[in-house]
């Protein structure tokens, strides 16, 4: 079959499409013509066996297990041992049974189908419901004779040609329906590149016969990622066999993705519906291929305790180990998850997956989501990171990254990360009509020149160094170092302060009168003996004050005494809280053993890169300009036992950035001098 002639069915159902127009909205077309292409497929590929399936149904007893009836009937039914239909209607005698009783046929032939099949249309396409409203706006029949129309037996439309047919519908009614398309629909060109950067460099790996290759994408949508490597890896080997899984959450999506497997010959019970990060169809299960768009800042919050669970109980056995990102995101979940499943032997695996710009650089050090990035980068599985345009998907603009892992890395790549910025204007062309958001698109030739920058290695040595750099993995990571300054207080007594611990309470000493509530709240006092001391001792030392923290301690701590009272640690505390403030002339304050107390107001973090000495760093960046400063060394890292917490980030604009100065202020004031002569000149006109 042409291309053309897989357009022309395209446009065919598309046109069929057009007889919703008024009763629908464009954005439930496709949940109206998608499930009626998909039936009617299924429709086509039972026709033949339809009798004999029906024979059989007649001997076979009402209470026979579902297992062994799906055997039989499907084995008869020769679809590839996955779908049947006892029902007595086909489409044909559908169309030659009364109009008016066709929504109730229709559903009788919908349950007839073997179970995985009425649990796609029944409840997850909800197509009971979709016929309803079809049939009460009059639309069921001029719909269902129309789909009549067109023959799609697999001897005239193969697997592979319907698949092209199912995947452009798709494009086509994902494009029209912009306030969704973007949760279920990665634009094509974005696929395309993220598996030609995933394929790249392994035309040999996938060459021969009898090669079997195992692709997954566990939030796989309506499918087009797994549909598009299957396409890539067949052009590389034709005799290739690639088996395909997936797991989806939404229900409609998965209902088109597991229709699409269907109706290519696939095994569709490898897609599985399910939120992946709590409920892991393919537990155990190892892949050479993975790629995956999950959803951007997506909290997880439903879904914590059980994710939490298994990586409190299970770490590194389980799927979570390196840690848990902020419950606003889980796009390093899904990052996690597929690293679980990468394949130990020499073969390997793959990555590829689209995110945001979040897991480059949020969190720091000993953050969840900076423990995932040094996991990653201290295994040595981050090959490469590709900064793609804005504005190339339907609902949002923001930047997007492709990032590919790999636990077979090339002998020239160990150790190291390529950062590809394919964000500049010679990586995108702009849209004649905007999709949503999507005002941009990567074009062919564009794609290609991201792909070889990457698969050739191509770096600044080579002319690229404006779009491709080469780092060790240490160059993303740092030490977080805890800088102190001691802390210097200075004690003053003001009448305002003392005035904000007076409180008017009912009653003080058994009578009415001015109850010191500060004191109990503040300075945790409660005894009346003491209370009468501080009122006298602060009243009398109204405006002193002490730049030496001992001092003043003395000098209170001496006058308690001498009136019969003692003064609690949480009494001192309060007062120096409440009275005290920092000075830089004050005396520096020391613990009990003369050591230095830090100020946690002064307290600062210092980055030191990985590959430097924290002392050289302090001695060099911090010591000359605060001299009084020193290294908390208790503050440590959880997992080596140094001092400074390890972190890691990768913030593209570091690396890419290109200052571009400002214009010289004579070409400004010359620009602005001519336009007011422009403006001057329209005046005139419009005066004359």
């Amino acid at each position: 079959m042409s291309q053309e002639t897989i357009k022309n069915n395209a446009s065919f159902i598309w046109s069929i499409a057009e007889l919703l127009r008024g009763d629908f909205k464009q954005s439930e077309y496709g949940k109206i013509v998608l499930p009626f292409t998909i039936l009617r497929r299924l429709d086509c590929i039972l026709d033949e066996t339809k009798q004999a399936v029906l024979d059989e149904v007649a001997g076979l007893p009402d209470e026979m297990d579902e297992k062994m009836r799906m055997a039989i009937l499907s084995g008869i039914a020769n679809a590839g041992g996955q779908i049947y239909n006892q029902s007595r209607f086909t489409f044909q005698t559908l169309r030659q049974q009364d109009a008016s009783q066709l929504r109730t046929n229709l559903i009788d032939y919908l349950t007839g189908f073997s179970p995985n099949v009425r649990d796609i249309f029944i409840e997850k396409f909800k197509f009971t419901e979709i016929l309803k409203d079809l049939d009460e706006k009059s639309s069921l029949w001029m719909v269902f004779d129309r789909f009549c129309q067109i023959d799609i037996h697999p001897d005239r439309v193969s697997n592979l040609e319907m698949g092209y047919l199912f995947e452009e519908l798709i494009r086509r009614f994902s494009e029209i329906s912009n306030e969704t398309a973007g949760e279920h629909f990665t634009p094509r060109e974005v696929v395309r590149l993220l598996v030609d950067l995933l394929l790249a460099n392994d035309e040999e790996a996938l060459s021969g016969k009898g090669i079997i290759r195992r692709v997954y994408d566990p939030a796989c949508g309506t499918g087009g990622m797994l549909s598009v490597t299957e396409e890539a890896m067949k052009a590389l080997n034709p005799g290739l066999n690639v088996d395909l899984f997936g797991q989806e959450l939404n229900g409609e999506s998965f209902a088109i993705c597991k229709s699409d497997m269907m109706v290519k010959g696939h095994d569709a019970s490898r897609i599985a519906y399910g939120n992946t990060l709590t409920e892991d169809a393919h537990r155990g299960a190892t892949f050479h291929y993975m790629l995956s768009n999950p959803p951007y800042g997506v909290d997880w919050k439903k879904y914590a305790d059980t994710i939490k669970d298994e990586a409190d109980n299970l770490g590194h056995d389980g799927r979570f180990g390196a840690g848990l990102p902020r419950i606003s995101d889980g796009q390093l979940l899904f990052v996690q998850h597929m690293i679980s499943k990468m394949r130990d032997d020499e073969k390997g695996s793959r990555i590829g997956i689209v995110m945001n710009g979040s897991p480059l650089f949020t969190g720091g050090a000993a953050s969840g989501e900076s423990e995932i990035r040094r996991w990653m980068l201290e295994n040595d599985w981050v090959e490469a990171i590709i900064a793609l345009p804005t504005d190339i998907f339907y609902n949002t603009g923001i930047q997007t990254y492709i990032w590919i892992l790999s636990n077979r890395k090339p002998a020239d790549r160990a150790g190291k990360v390529q950062l590809i910025d394919a964000s500049g204007e010679r990586f995108w062309q702009s849209m004649r009509k905007s999709l949503g958001s999507k005002r941009r698109a990567i074009g062919d030739d564009a794609r290609a020149e991201i792909v070889r920058i990457y698969g050739e290695y191509l770096n600044g040595n080579a002319g690229y160094g404006d779009v491709s750099k080469v780092f060790p993995t240490t160059a993303f990571g740092y030490r977080e170092i805890r800088v102190e300054r001691p802390l210097r207080l200075k004690i003053e007594i003001d009448m305002k302060k003392v005035s904000a611990l007076m409180v008017a309470m009912p009653t003080f000493h058994g009578s009415p009168n001015l109850l010191l509530k500060g004191f109990l709240n503040v300075l945790k006092v409660k005894d009346d003996s003491l209370i009468d001391f501080l009122l006298v001792w602060l009243t009398n030392g109204t405006g002193k004050s002490w730049m030496s923290r001992d001092e003043f301690l003395l000098d209170i701590q001496r006058d308690a005494k001498a009136s019969g009272v003692k003064l609690p640690v949480p009494t001192i505390k309060g007062l120096l809280t409440h009275f005290g403030e920092t000075d830089p002339e004050a005396e520096i304050c020391c613990d009990a053993k003369g050591r230095p107390e830090p100020d946690p107001k002064l307290r600062d973090h210092e980055l030191v890169p990985l590959g430097e000495d924290w002392r050289t760093y302090f001695k060099r960046e911090v010591r000359p300009f605060v001299a009084d400063a020193w290294v908390d060394e208790s503050h440590t890292d959880p997992a080596d036992g140094e001092v400074g917490r390890v972190g890691y980030e990768i913030n593209f604009n570091r690396y890419f950035y290109q200052y571009v100065p400002p214009r010289p202020l004579t070409e400004i004031d010359a620009e602005l001098k001519a336009l007011e002569a422009e403006i001057a000149g329209l005046l005139k006109e419009v005066v004359a």
